[in-house]
């Protein structure tokens, strides 16, 4: 005939059984990097599309300021040149990293003085990019210029990246703004003398 266990005896057993579980330390790594992987790939490809909206807000400044020289000593305006001209030599100044069809808008305003100079935001109600109070007006000699510069730029990761859209439809507007008065270009200026 079996014994009947005492009451008490179980307590050690599962004790001990409790104790190996607690030790062992198979597959802890899996575990901690299962809590920790979500955060870790927000960070991660956050700051990739932060890093990557910089180095194109960078591109877009640096050839609104190239294409804005013309304008500035007054070769744009002598040649006749138009709006499509000028947005071609933006887009020459971007290194081919943006497409420049219908995602850049230009706003070339003249103003009388630098305090003057008002440009509110072209992002309407809904999100989307207002152009109808855009203009291209370069000046004439010592007129004050301002030029904005607006690409629309697709967020590369849309669900991690919501924060970052300024614009509806996971989309960012990117924005260069120069400001100059031009130079006092006239006809001696155009013959090189």
């Amino acid at each position: 005939m079996r014994e009947l266990p005492i009451p008490g005896m179980f307590a050690p057993r599962l004790l001990k059984r409790f104790e190996a579980f607690a030790a062992d330390k198979r597959g802890i790594a899996a575990v901690e990097f299962a809590l920790i992987a979500i955060p870790f790939f927000f960070l991660i490809f956050g700051l990739l599309e932060v890093c990557v909206i910089f180095i194109m807000a960078s591109v877009l400044e640096h050839g609104a300021s190239e294409a804005s020289r013309a304008i500035r000593t007054g070769q744009f305006q002598q040649g006749g040149f138009g709006e499509l001209a000028f947005k071609n030599a933006v887009c020459a100044e971007l290194f081919d990293l943006m497409s420049c069809g219908d995602k850049l808008s230009l706003d070339v305003k003249t103003f009388s003085s630098f305090a003057g100079t008002n440009n509110p935001s072209p992002i309407d109600g809904d999100g989307n990019l207002d152009d109808s109070g855009f203009a291209f007006s370069p000046g004439g000699q010592n007129d004050i210029v301002v030029i904005r510069v607006f690409y629309e730029w697709d967020l590369m990761i849309p669900l991690m990246s919501k924060p970052l859209a300024n614009m509806s439809g996971d989309r960012r507007l990117l924005q260069a703004t120069i400001a100059f008065r031009n130079e006092p270009f006239g006809n001696s200026a155009a013959s090189g003398t």
